[in-house]
């Protein structure tokens, strides 16, 4: 199994949320071709063209996502289908 496939399966499991690293997350969504926005600011904001809303990230002070974002990601990905969840 590859990298990306066992982060993939990660995020979707739900039992990683709270130390979901943020580079991870980042790299899963440039592995599905999301774009990041500059904002000059702690926050990351992706896109996907063809795809409706973006994806805010902002990491903790241990470089972690934050909970709620890596639910956020989980949630859009599968809604949009870029991903499974079977």
């Amino acid at each position: 199994m590859s990298k990306k496939e066992k982060l993939i399966l990660k995020l979707l499991s739900g039992n990683a949320d709270a130390n979901f690293d943020i580079d991870d997350l980042v790299r899963i969504l440039i592995w599905l071709e999301f774009s990041e926005r500059q904002t000059g600011g702690s926050h990351r904001i992706f896109s996907k063209n063809g795809i409706e809303g973006i994806i805010n990230l902002q990491k903790t002070n241990d470089g972690k996502a934050k909970t709620y974002q890596v639910k956020q990601v989980r949630d859009f990905l599968v809604n949009n289908k870029l991903v499974s969840d079977e």
